[in-house]
């Protein structure tokens, strides 16, 4: 989809706002020079959380894992961090990815991590605003969500932006979440600065009636 006139790629904007708490938060576009910061909030996640985002424990995934979370290019592959402004070595401490199917254009498979240390101050929240509003503008319409059966958390947090439960599989729960769909329940029910700050700053790429993301009419 075309840039529209006069207006920055969206790949290359950069919000600040403030977490729950009031901490500052940067959040931007991944980039492959963020290797460091990513394998350091990797080592930085629970073993628990590991395994939740990961489905695994070891301690990093493998290099080839690592190379594909860096390789967002803003498109095929939608890739937003969170960055602590705390005045020292502003660590990362938030990632959401949508990685478009290579079967499904108007498609893609969704995951947000936090780490523990900053759980319950709504950075997987507004991540996810700015992950979605990426993605519509991309045209990457639907996004498919697995998750742990016994991630209570995740699945609370995915139903409560309208996400639809799928099937069950091995201890797996998928998910089905309509883009343009949740960011308007996002807009309607967060009453965090973090999103409305998000909101505000990317209004002017949210399409309105010539979303790529709106319903065919007959």
């Amino acid at each position: 989809m075309m840039a529209r006139p006069g207006l920055r790629d969206l790949h290359d904007e950069t919000i600040q706002t403030v977490a729950a708490d009031g901490k500052r938060i940067c959040l931007r576009s991944i980039r492959q020079s963020d290797e460091d910061r990513m394998r350091e909030g990797i080592k930085r996640l629970s073993e628990q959380s590991r395994y939740m985002r990961f489905f695994s424990v070891q301690p990093m995934p493998s290099d080839p894992v690592i190379d594909r979370l860096l390789d967002a290019d803003g498109h095929n592959h939608i890739g937003w961090g969170a960055i602590h402004l705390n005045g020292a070595d502003n660590p990362a401490v938030g990632a959401v990815h949508a990685i478009r199917s290579e079967h499904h254009p108007h498609a893609g498979e969704f995951s947000v991590a936090v780490l523990d240390e900053y759980h319950g101050l709504g950075l997987a929240r507004m991540l996810t605003t700015v992950l979605l509003i990426h993605c519509e503008v991309e045209a990457m319409c639907e996004l498919e969500v697995q998750t742990l059966a016994e991630n209570i958390p995740a699945i609370r947090f995915i139903l409560s932006i309208g996400a639809e439960r799928r099937e069950s599989e091995a201890g797996i729960v998928s998910f089905r979440l309509p883009v343009r769909s949740a960011i308007r329940q996002i807009s309607a029910t967060s009453q965090l600065q973090g999103v409305h700050d998000i909101l505000a700053a990317l209004a002017r790429y949210i399409p309105a009636d010539d979303s790529p993301c709106a319903p065919v009419s007959d």
